[in-house]
């Protein structure tokens, strides 16, 4: 079915399809810049991905120097940086503040908002939006382009929708988490249209590790407090929780892709584990020389100070058995090498690698191939590791597309502060837009 009419206005009218951290930002920024904008969302509200994220915490970037910050995004690194630059953690720390929730920075250096929720801050977020005049049309999918080019819907009703845009801003997401709105079925949309896509796939996902099953019955859900791992020569450090199916955590999602990629390749890899980090081999050896002829492993260990679930995991890495020697056990506490089988899938990554290539926008991310497309977040082609740098990426790259979309369509930079109250905002009504409605403070998925 058609939309119905939008009214006319001397405004250009924009759609951003996907209601997250990038096309939220993207609409703010066209709006600012005086743009009619519609937000296009097929779930049943907005942000569902990002109120997720808040369920632990929200973090929301980093504090680190600017530069050590944009080499985390590794091969990305340099293609990112612009935006980054132009958008830096600082200016989203103060943007949340705008939006009066204001951050601290935790003892890692990730930086979190005081409330420690997203929900606090998408409902400000979401009230500026609406003043700003932006529409959030919820139940409808991108479905790609027409003959003519124009941007094709399908509606709450299972009816299509051809709308012509003025410009046009994507930001899909990747394709983890599926059931909360990125499901990556753009991918094939655009591939459709000519644009080089790199295959996506699960990043900052769990390592699957075919545990035995007393081993995986006695200690699933367990936590594992301050090791090192190291996959070849990388290593990250931190904390790791025993799930039924391998390993999880900050450490783990560090070594992720670098896992995938070699387990891919090999069929399996193996990761190490460091569980006392902080003390040396010598010295650990000389600790566990002072042992009792008759005293079994288990009651050994404990009194060494090891959990049940450090001594499991020691067997598990050595199934024939631990060794006596102090020397022997020790380079095993201090290197236990476990198989990996690979990664976590989709449903369960936090993140996604692959996307859009670079090589497919143009310094404002609008697609070469396209013209007035923009491109945002997740949908590109680069792997972030967690601790505040995903978000800090979709924040910054949706405000490149948004102020990109405007310069494309003449229009003034947007700016980057809220409209004052009384300023002439060309936004549209709800009233205008069939199944639209403007953004809600809250919505059952708030935490």
């Amino acid at each position: 079915m058609e939309a119905l009419p939008i009214r006319d206005a001397e405004a250009p009218f924009c759609a951003v399809i996907g209601a997250g951290p990038a096309g939220l930002f993207a609409a703010d920024a066209l709006a600012q810049a005086g743009a009619r904008v519609v937000i296009y969302e097929h779930k049943a509200s907005p942000a569902r991905k990002f109120l997720m994220a808040g369920r632990g915490g929200l973090n929301i970037t980093h504090s680190e120097a600017i530069e050590r910050f944009i080499s985390r995004y590794g091969a990305a690194a340099t293609r990112l940086a612009p935006f980054i630059h132009a958008w830096p953690p600082q200016a989203l720390r103060d943007f949340c503040a705008e939006l009066g929730e204001t951050t601290f920075v935790g003892t890692s250096g990730r930086v979190f908002p005081a409330s420690f929720k997203a929900s606090p801050l998408l409902r400000a977020w979401l009230g500026r939006l609406s003043r700003l005049g932006v529409a959030i049309a919820t139940r409808h999918a991108f479905m790609g382009f027409s003959e003519s080019g124009a941007l094709r819907l399908l509606g709450p009703d299972g009816g299509e929708i051809v709308r012509k845009v003025d410009a046009l801003v994507l930001a899909l997401g990747g394709a983890s988490w599926p059931r909360l709105g990125s499901d990556g079925a753009w991918a094939a949309r655009l591939d459709a249209q000519g644009v080089r896509v790199t295959p996506l796939a699960a990043a900052n996902s769990g390592a699957l590790i075919a545990w035995s099953p007393i081993f995986r019955s006695d200690f699933e859900g367990q936590p594992v407090k301050t090791v090192l791992l190291r996959h070849g020569d990388a290593r990250a450090r931190g904390d790791i929780v025993v799930t039924r199916n391998g390993l999880e955590g900050g450490p783990v999602y560090a070594l992720s892709s670098r896992m995938r990629e070699a387990a891919a390749k090999d069929g399996a890899t193996t990761l190490a584990i460091d569980l006392r980090p902080d003390t040396s081999l010598e010295c650990l050896a000389r600790k566990l020389s002072h042992r009792p002829q008759k005293q079994s492993h288990a009651n050994f260990l404990r009194k060494a100070g090891f959990s049940k679930v450090e001594i499991g995991l020691l067997r598990e890495a050595r199934r024939d058995g631990l060794p006596r020697d102090s020397e022997a056990l020790a380079a095993l506490i201090k290197n236990a090498p476990l198989t990996v089988v690979g990664v976590a899938g989709l449903e369960r990554a936090i993140s996604t690698a692959g996307g859009v290539s670079f090589d497919e926008v143009d310094d404002d991310l609008m697609l070469k191939k396209l013209p007035g497309v923009f491109v945002a977040g997740e949908m590109l082609d680069y792997d972030a590791p967690t601790g505040g740098y995903l978000l800090q990426a979709a924040f910054a790259t949706g405000l490149a597309a948004g102020r990109g979309a405007a310069r494309y369509l003449g229009l003034a930079a947007a700016g980057g502060g809220e409209a004052q109250p009384g300023a002439d905002q060309a936004g549209l009504s709800p009233r205008h837009l069939p199944y639209s409605r403007a953004p809600e403070a809250s919505n059952k998925y708030s935490i």
